[in-house]
């Protein structure tokens, strides 16, 4: 895996300098869920691939009460940033998408089906294939995952930022949930 840089702080800066160096879609979702708020970003790369996944975190309120966070992760197949959330162990190379579809929404004004993925019970992990990347979803606690029913429109911050962001508290599972080692994350 490359090594993972989290900004734990979504400032306007912050999405900036990833949108600045992203190779792959940097996904949020537009406009933002009713009461959801941006929580962080991160990357996966160096200064000499640049960016080759993406991660925002967003948090807000559950479809069966409570709170809810999320990552949107967007990476080129086999690099593990978004196994790594997720709670795998192994990087999924070829995810099985041969049955139905768990989900769907619009990422770069098309349609994009979402399969689940098996994972940890305290997480809703789905995958699909947007903009020729691999796109996940990883939600917080698993019944979260009923968000993904509402129309979820995605927009790549690649093709300019979005007004009226709000920014929320730092993530908790965007420095917890990537794992150790040569691409353990690093703030900053």
């Amino acid at each position: 895996m490359l090594p993972t840089h989290v900004l734990p702080n979504a400032t306007p800066e912050a999405l900036d300098h990833v949108r600045g160096i992203a190779e792959v879609p940097f996904w949020i979702p537009s406009p933002p869920l009713p009461g959801w708020v941006i929580t962080g970003v991160g990357y996966a790369g160096d200064d000499r691939s640049r960016a080759r996944a993406t991660v925002l975190a967003c948090s807000g309120p559950a479809p069966l009460g409570g709170v809810a966070d999320m990552l949107l992760v967007a990476e080129e197949p086999a690099i593990g940033l978004g196994a790594g959330y997720a709670g795998l162990t192994v990087t999924l190379a070829a995810p099985d998408l041969s049955g139905p579809p768990v989900a769907k929404v619009h990422a770069a004004n098309h349609p994009t089906a979402l399969w689940s993925v098996p994972a940890p019970d305290d997480r809703c992990v789905v995958i699909g294939e947007a903009k020729g990347m691999w796109l996940w979803a990883i939600l917080w606690p698993a019944d979260a995952g009923y968000v993904l029913y509402e129309h979820m429109v995605l927009h790549d911050l690649r093709d300019g930022v979005l007004g009226g962001l709000i920014v929320g508290a730092p993530s908790p599972y965007l420095l917890r949930q990537v794992p150790h080692g040569p691409g353990a994350p690093r703030r900053g």
